[in-house]
């Protein structure tokens, strides 16, 4: 399963006769772990290889949703993946130069994002450290964070185009890159542990307390930060109760009409059942739905195509 990113992003891949997007400068992709940063706004992102893999949870697995099934085989492309989860510092940076206004994601308490006046804006405690995932964000608020890395992206690297080369993951691709080549309930192995997350019964400081920082824990094989436990994270799928008739090329499921979006990764008040590879919950686009509302507890992290 390794690769060099370099091997991806290196040559200019002729489709159609067009050229594909130009490939980055070799300081942006030669280290050793496949991380790479395409502009001062932009995440630090990580190649992930093509593979295939098990999508879902055996039927034995304990904790094991219906709604995890059916197992079954999905081909995917290599693509980038943020290394952490958007942190509070990054969205802050956004809402400063955009002047966005997240809607609260807990109206009752007024809990949420806040534009103080004209290119500042505050956490929704305004205490929230810069390390901690942003949360408290709808499906919407991700797509606008999204939408102006794509256009920092473009600023800086003019043979983008029109392109827009960042967005949210499939779910294939998230449980993908957050099993990282495993088939246990955890990358990890089957059993929680200790010290691998954040969440109620995880074994960390933070476990049912509070956030922990994005890079508190090991990096999983692929490189990747934080994918289980602490704060959920938005995907591009519409929710589909069971997985048939789910794709098969790693691509988001969605529809014409779709209300709810899948969340994955568990939080860090969440008990260890939701804090396997294959756990899955849906979550209003809007936080509307008070039945589906994780928006509180949720983030996101951003995917990248590649050449």
């Amino acid at each position: 399963m390794k690769f060099r990113i370099a091997t991806i992003l290196a040559a200019t891949v002729l489709l159609g006769g067009q050229a594909a997007v130009p490939p980055l400068s070799d300081s942006n992709f030669q280290a050793p772990d496949r991380s790479f940063q395409e502009c001062p706004e932009c995440p630090q992102m990580v190649g992930i290889p093509a593979g295939k893999f098990l999508m879902g949870s055996p039927a034995g697995e304990p904790g094991r949703f219906d709604s995890e099934g059916p197992q079954h085989a999905v081909t995917v492309k290599a693509f980038a993946l943020g290394k952490y989860p958007v942190t509070s510092a990054e969205f802050l940076a956004f809402l400063n130069a955009t002047g966005h206004q997240p809607q609260p994601c807990n109206p009752l308490l007024g809990l949420g994002w806040k534009q103080l006046h004209r290119g500042q804006a505050a956490t929704p405690a305004g205490v929230e450290p810069p390390r901690w995932p942003a949360v408290c964000l709808d499906w919407k608020d991700a797509e606008a964070y999204i939408a102006w890395i794509n256009a920092r992206a473009r600023a800086v690297r003019p043979g983008l185009g029109n392109r827009n080369p960042y967005r949210l993951p499939s779910e294939a691709e998230w449980e993908y890159a957050a099993r990282a080549g495993t088939r246990t309930a955890r990358w990890w192995g089957e059993e929680i542990g200790g010290g691998h997350a954040n969440c109620n019964g995880c074994g960390s400081k933070w476990d049912n307390k509070l956030l922990g920082p994005v890079d508190a824990f090991d990096l999983n094989p692929f490189g990747l930060s934080g994918m289980l436990g602490n704060a959920w994270e938005w995907t591009a799928d519409c929710w589909h109760p069971s997985y048939v008739g789910a794709p098969a090329d790693g691509r988001a499921w969605t529809d014409n009409f779709c209300i709810r979006r899948v969340v994955r990764g568990g939080a860090w008040n969440n008990v260890p059942i939701f804090v396997r590879s294959a756990a899955r919950a849906a979550a209003s686009e809007n936080g509307a739905d008070q039945d589906y509302d994780y928006s509180t507890l949720t983030g996101f992290r951003v995917a990248r195509d590649l050449p």
